[in-house]
């Protein structure tokens, strides 16, 4: 199973990187994670979308071949960072690679809150009609004190969040196969 990671901080030292990395490394032997380079898109412009440039190209197909996306973010303002918006502009027009797409959020902040403002304004923009993306229910993924949970090599180190995370992605991966019959 192939899954692409969308990380929503370009910060060198991100705790949402670090956590994506993490992720990769836990579940490799069930599920394939692959992070995109979604910081290296250009800004979305209409006037570029039938001819987008090549990277634009590269991450949709990564996204359409995917058999689903999680979504890593923190949060700015109460909101997503404007770079994951802008993937996610790319990926609302013309062939719409997130149609039907199963998603999962995850989250982490040094704050109590964990991202729940800005996963909750990412699930409004999935359910957008040029998304339309499949958003995993009932499985709410909201990473608080995340500095005291990650060592210094960035592996989550707290043993009730690991556990919830692993029966999330059990989740998941599960819901996935359900959507592909």
């Amino acid at each position: 199973m192939k899954i692409v990671a969308l990380v929503g901080s370009n910060r060198k030292e991100s705790f949402n990187r670090k956590l994506a990395v993490y992720m990769q490394n836990r579940y490799q032997t069930t599920v394939e994670i692959e992070i995109l380079p979604i910081e290296k898109l250009p800004m979305y412009n209409q006037d570029d979308e039938l001819t987008p440039p090549e990277i634009v190209t590269e991450i949709k197909k990564k996204v359409a071949e995917s058999d689903g996306v999680l979504f890593v973010t923190p949060e700015y303002n109460h909101s997503i960072p404007a770079f994951l918006k802008n993937a996610i502009d790319w990926f609302s027009r013309v062939d719409k690679v997130m149609v039907n797409k199963p998603v999962m959020i995850v989250g982490s902040s040094p704050g109590v809150l964990g991202t729940a403002r800005a996963q909750m304004h990412l699930r409004q923009i999935l359910n957008s009609p040029g998304i339309s993306a499949l958003t995993l229910p009932g499985n709410e993924v909201f990473i608080g004190a995340v500095h005291e949970k990650l060592d210094e090599s960035g592996k989550l180190v707290h043993e009730p969040t690991v556990q919830f995370m692993d029966t999330v992605m059990d989740n998941y991966i599960k819901w996935i196969k359900k959507q592909s019959l």
